[in-house]
């Protein structure tokens, strides 16, 4: 595994430093594959994560979020003892799992669902009023009278 020096650009940079602890705490994460997910864009500021979750029921999930991580949790209950299964072929996992995501500022869950065995977590970055770009009016000095004369000299 790779491992990346940021502290050159702490040198550099003033107010930065919260990018730079994330990108050291991303590269020192460990690719999850299971179970597989997508990321998708759905609007200018909508996104969409879908987790196959094949096997796994409502109750057997946990989403969270705190600040700005998003941590999705899946177990299944223990197996009774007068309910075990004999498999002759186990292609589906059904084994735990924890998923995490960093989350841009400003970027909220705003609705899970579960469907054909994919869970669709969808998520919308609203800034808050203060953050929106905002049209400045400029009014003139001079009284209201916004005209300018020509002094050139011919």
């Amino acid at each position: 595994m790779q491992t990346f020096d940021f502290s050159p650009f702490y040198r550099s940079t003033v107010g930065f430093d919260r990018v730079f602890n994330r990108l050291d705490t991303l590269v020192g994460q460990e690719a999850k594959t299971y179970p597989p997910y997508n990321i998708e864009r759905t609007g200018d500021d909508a996104y969409r994560i879908s987790i196959a979750v094949a096997g796994f029921a409502l109750g057997d999930i946990a989403i969270e979020t705190k600040e700005n991580s998003l941590v999705v949790k899946g177990a299944k209950p223990a197996e009774q003892g007068d309910k075990a299964r004999e498999f002759l072929h186990r292609g589906i996992a059904e084994r735990s799992f924890e998923l995490r995501f960093q989350l841009a500022d400003y970027v909220e869950v705003h609705g899970a669902t579960l469907e054909n065995g994919l869970l669709h977590l969808e998520l919308k970055r609203e800034l808050p009023e203060s953050k929106k770009p905002r049209t400045i009016q400029i009014s003139a000095a001079n009284g209201g009278q916004q005209t300018i004369e020509d002094q050139s000299v011919n």
